[in-house]
């Protein structure tokens, strides 16, 4: 039963992983679309959107690397 449960948050945590790396991606694009339209705000919050989604993935990278330990 443990083991059941252990690969089950095993799977959450690649899915919330996958997750945010999608969100990475979308604010890279957003960015790259501000930067070619010249639209400033759009841009400052692009770079705000990225930095946060890479704020939320930290504490998610040193569990996972707990799990792999």
């Amino acid at each position: 039963m443990k083991e059941t449960m252990e690969n089950h948050e095993g799977q959450d945590l690649k899915y919330q992983l996958f997750g945010w790396i999608l969100f990475i991606v979308c604010a890279i694009f957003f960015i790259a679309s501000s930067f070619k339209n010249g639209d400033i705000l759009t841009f400052i919050g692009s770079i705000i959107f990225l930095i946060a989604c890479i704020v939320f993935l930290i504490p998610l990278a040193k569990t996972i690397k707990k799990k792999c330990e």
